[in-house]
């Protein structure tokens, strides 16, 4: 299996090397050349989520892990999510299910790829000898899960940027709190767009990057779609391989976009649904095909709070028929503030996905009459997930809304709209009493540079 980047001037890569590079050299994101077509869908009801994880994952990996090395990570992986089925499937109403992404160590669907990856990684490290610097960015989610997933691993120093005062404070305490050596919570002054926007920057400044090893873990990575493909196909498979229209509360697009390679695969998904909160960039761009960047407006769904969705470019590679000249030509457009899709990308997007905004009343309105109804209690993101999939259900059609995120780490949002504040499940009971450890930082890529060459291992 060979990777090739969507801007078309990196070079191919096979999996193991475009899990480590994270951001192509040309700034571009990693796709295979081809989606495998999965075999015996309609077999793989009942099998243990590890099973179906590895027939998914199996083709994308080509030569870079042995059977047994890839069983052995996944089962590992996956040994961390509490409940017996990962991600069970939870009936809403008649037709509406939640697919629940939140029982694993840091409660937020994250973990899904992130324990993986760093599994894989240090099998990939230890054969090499090889030592690396992971700098993620995260809106809040992606940071705890890395952080959780990679603390403690040898030839690994992990930084992560996350906007300061703009995350929840569960999320925050996650990515302070753990005392491992090898991980470094930074405060970025800005917003997850600047957190982002640093990373590529440091990315591109390729003597740094070189010098330190550097590898990124952020959904910009292929290796974070391909686990999180598998949960589309562990819920189509419970629905009976069904046609399945899901919903995905989304930011960054990489969730989303695993979704539309499940399809690929052969997955009976109908519709993908674009669910945005009131930082709708990406409804605003399938509605008009107007890809303009505003200022990111804080919400109470803080991991959707971006303007900036890296994993867009995928989608629109796909749509401009991997036209690599073209999709430079968008992303250098994005840098002055923003492009227009072509008329004919823009049918394929449409396509592929329809999407819908949610606005903060509505947020309140969705977890309060969830649990009127049902008793579940609903995060932010996922409340506009299944708003959203509530305005677009079809009689007939299975809807699929993924619950990405646990509510006890929003307390403030669903303590607003229903007057309780849910408890941290019984491993995270201590995180208030924990001594924070974090580094506050300027916007600025070369303040960035010298405080990892200052901190990293030698």
């Amino acid at each position: 299996m060979r990777y090739v980047s969507t801007r078309g001037k990196a070079p191919v890569l096979d999996f193991e090397q475009a899990m480590l590079s994270g951001l192509a050299r040309d700034g571009g994101l990693y796709l295979p050349e081809t989606v495998p077509a999965l075999s015996g869908l309609n077999d793989l009801d009942g099998l243990p989520y590890e099973e179906v994880a590895f027939r998914v994952i199996r083709p994308f990996t080509g030569d870079s892990f042995t059977d047994v090395e890839l069983r052995g990570a996944i089962e590992r992986a996956y040994a961390r999510i509490e409940h017996a089925a990962k991600a069970p499937l939870h009936q809403l109403a008649p037709g509406h299910h939640l697919l629940e992404l939140f029982h694993g160590p840091t409660l937020a669907f994250k973990d899904f790829a992130m324990q993986l990856i760093a599994q894989l990684f240090e099998i990939a490290l230890k054969r090499s000898g090889q030592r690396i610097t992971i700098v993620g960015a995260t809106s809040g989610d992606t940071g705890s899960a890395a952080i959780e997933a990679f603390r403690g691993i040898d030839n690994v120093d992990v930084f992560i940027m996350f906007p300061h005062g703009r995350v929840s404070e569960v999320q925050r305490r996650q990515m302070t709190t753990p005392d491992a050596a090898n991980v470094h919570a930074l405060a970025l002054d800005g917003h997850f767009d600047d957190c982002q926007a640093r990373l590529k920057d440091l990315f591109n400044d390729h003597d740094f990057r070189d010098g330190v090893g550097l590898a990124g873990i952020n959904s910009i990575n292929w290796a974070r779609v391909v686990a999180q493909i598998v949960y589309y196909v562990t819920a189509a498979a419970s629905l009976g391989m069904r046609d399945t229209d899901f919903c995905v509360p989304t930011g960054n697009f990489g969730d989303i976009f695993a979704g539309s390679m499940a399809r690929a695969m052969g997955a009976p998904i109908r519709r993908l649904i674009v669910a945005t909160n009131q930082n709708d960039i990406l409804h605003r761009a399938l509605s008009t095909g107007e890809y303009r960047v505003g200022e990111v407006a804080p919400s109470m769904s803080p991991s959707m709070d971006i303007q900036v969705s890296s994993n867009f470019e995928r989608a629109l590679y796909l749509a401009y028929g991997g036209e690599a000249g073209a999709i430079a030509q968008l992303m250098e457009e994005l840098r002055s503030g923003g492009f227009t899709v072509s008329q004919g990308a823009l049918q394929a997007l449409r396509a592929q996905y329809v999407s819908g905004r949610v606005g903060e009343e509505e947020t309140l309105a969705t977890i309060r009459t969830i649990r009127a109804e049902t008793g579940q209690i609903l995060c932010p993101h996922s409340a506009v997930g299944v708003a959203v999939a509530r305005h677009h259900a079809e009689p007939g059609v299975p809807m699929v809304t993924l619950a990405t995120a646990h509510p006890a780490k929003f307390p403030d949002a669903v303590e607003k709209a229903v007057g309780i504040r849910p408890a941290l499940p019984p491993h995270m009971a201590g995180l208030f009493d924990l001594p924070e450890r974090v580094t506050r930082v300027e916007n600025d890529t070369a303040a960035l540079e010298a405080l990892i060459l200052e901190r990293r291992t030698i």
